[in-house]
């Protein structure tokens, strides 16, 4: 399809059938009361607030984290933006936390878990998705960020070199998600920017 490559056109037909069900019972189609569209009203007023507050906590966040040292560290990584630098230091804590890279990735929770019984051991293995989940959706995001739009050339690099070894598109992620962690390990500990691996 065009509009969606991915998807078939059954899939979509099934999707647009599903909107105009949803639409058949519509409550306010009928008979408006004008109990319910001040119900309405109010409820779309209380969303507006949330999202104001949520907007507000969120630059006093980065607000804050501009005053550490470390969160300069992690955006220096090309594709790691305010926010996303900011839940990665928020979850990560101090690094000194962790002896080795390879337990900030089980930390993240991206470390593949091997099932085995007996004499059989599988052949595909998923990540534990263990840890904090926060930190996994942050990291993941950063990778997109860094890959899509090529802002993060070893970063994409590194996925084209694991995409042309055969690896899926979710696996050769998760391999960058790794690579991504083991920088932001590095860099912590040397107190170093990014450029000065690059």
């Amino acid at each position: 399809m065009e509009f969606c490559p991915r998807r078939s056109s059954q899939w979509a037909l099934d999707k647009a059938k599903k909107l105009m069900d949803s639409a058949s019972r519509n409550p306010f189609q009928k008979v408006v009361y004008d109990s319910h569209l001040i119900n309405l009203q109010m409820y779309i007023e209380l969303l507006f607030q949330y999202q104001s507050h949520l907007s507000e906590l969120e630059n006093r966040i980065v607000t804050m984290a501009n005053e550490l040292e470390d969160y300069k560290v992690v955006q220096s990584i090309p594709g790691i933006g305010e926010k996303i630098a900011a839940t990665i230091i928020s979850e990560i804590g101090e690094i000194d936390r962790f002896s080795h890279p390879k337990k900030l990735v089980a930390f993240a929770g991206v470390d593949p878990s091997v099932h085995s019984s007996g004499k059989f051991i599988a052949t595909t293995n998923r990540i534990t998705k263990r840890g904090s989940s926060r930190l996994r959706h942050a990291l993941y995001l950063a990778v997109l960020c860094g890959i899509r739009s090529s802002r993060n050339k070893k970063l994409k690099e590194f996925y084209d070199k694991k995409k042309s070894e055969g690896k899926p598109s979710k696996v050769a992620i998760v391999a960058c998600i790794n690579k991504l962690l083991h920088w932001v390990y590095a860099l912590l500990n040397r107190e170093e920017s990014f450029q000065d691996i690059a």
